[in-house]
């Protein structure tokens, strides 16, 4: 008898909840984009690091971007650096062309738009500039960073930039 109600009660609540699980009438939400997440299939990315023959006497590290500026015509380029020496000054820019190459395609934007970077007593330096160019869709591109204006032909740290996901 226990069985039989069983099985009885199997054959009614099987199919309820198969009916419920696939139901056709069921709308979910609709899928919802930010500007934030648009913005990321149009960003370049580079991990910046110091070149390995200066190991033992540099170490910087840190990050940069490209991406179309939020507020108008033109690029931001943006680079994050850690690791470096407290209070120093360095210069920085985006180059055509990748880290140790040479000869590379100069600069990408007059070089008097980067502003120093201004290294705090946390080792920490972050610099953004806004170029009046259109960001590429292609090509290779690298953001170098020197030991000092008057030191410029040494490379403290490098990075090449990664090409946005389509």
């Amino acid at each position: 008898m226990f069985a039989h109600s069983l099985s009885r009660s199997l054959a009614v609540a099987v199919p309820l909840l198969v009916l419920v699980a696939c139901n056709p009438f069921r709308r979910e939400g609709a899928v919802q984009m930010s500007a934030d997440d648009a913005a990321l299939n149009t960003r370049w990315h580079a991990n910046v690091a110091s070149p390995s023959a200066l190991a033992g006497v540099v170490q910087m590290n840190g990050a940069a971007s490209m991406a179309p500026s939020a507020t108008g015509p033109g690029t931001v380029v943006t680079l994050d650096l850690a690791n470096a020496a407290p209070g120093g000054l360095h210069p920085w820019e985006m180059r055509l062309g990748q880290c140790g190459t040479t000869p590379d395609g100069g600069p990408f934007g007059a070089g008097s738009l980067y502003e120093p970077l201004e290294v705090g007593s946390d080792g920490r330096a972050t610099a953004t500039t806004t170029l009046p160019i259109a960001t590429p869709q292609s090509g290779r591109y690298y953001v170098v960073v020197r030991a000092s204006q008057a030191n410029a032909t040494t490379v403290v740290a490098c990075g090449n930039l990664a090409p946005p996901t389509r």
